[in-house]
């Protein structure tokens, strides 16, 4: 299907807006995968909030030229489908756990912070704890010593009574 001029304005526009806000840059190869499949990826990276979508790789190249994902450019091959986020891994986290299920699906590489990833780079980036996750980590870390510290000041206060109460 071919676009006329005005669709592929529309679709450079929106996909430079996307990459605009996007921190991270998913792409994979598709061949294969039958649409019912397709479906359930998109389910899953709508409700992560990953902009899934099968472009044309000349109109991405236009889109991101002069953003941080343009040095991806050279891997813009063959049939790809494309993964923006604003959250740093969740692009790679939806595409990637969905290749483990899915042999078709095969991650071509992506973009993290202006550099350049290949498969096992999108793999370490998805294998990164959610914000939330880490969140709660850094507040275990920083209640951490308060609360061992309690527990010793409540032994000694504890066993300090007993020897008061033997004494008595």
């Amino acid at each position: 299907m071919s676009l006329n001029r005005s669709e592929k304005e529309a679709v450079i526009n929106e996909v430079t807006s996307l990459a605009a806000k996007a921190q991270t840059l998913v792409m994979a190869e598709y061949r294969g995968i039958t649409v019912a499949a397709m479906d359930q990826l998109r389910v899953k990276a709508r409700s992560s909030g990953v902009s899934l979508s099968v472009l044309k790789n000349t109109l991405v190249r236009r889109a991101v030229a002069g953003s941080a994902f343009e040095v991806a450019g050279d891997q813009m091959t063959g049939p790809l489908i494309y993964g923006f986020s604003e959250d740093a891994v969740a692009a790679a986290k939806v595409v990637a756990d969905f290749a483990k299920t899915n042999d078709k699906l095969v991650i071509r590489g992506g973009v993290y912070g202006g550099k350049v990833l290949d498969e096992n780079g999108v793999k370490q980036l998805a294998s990164i704890p959610s914000k939330e996750v880490l969140l709660a980590q850094l507040c275990g870390l920083l209640k951490s010593p308060i609360s061992r510290t309690a527990v010793v000041l409540g032994a000694l206060a504890a066993k300090k009574g007993e020897g008061e109460v033997a004494a008595a």
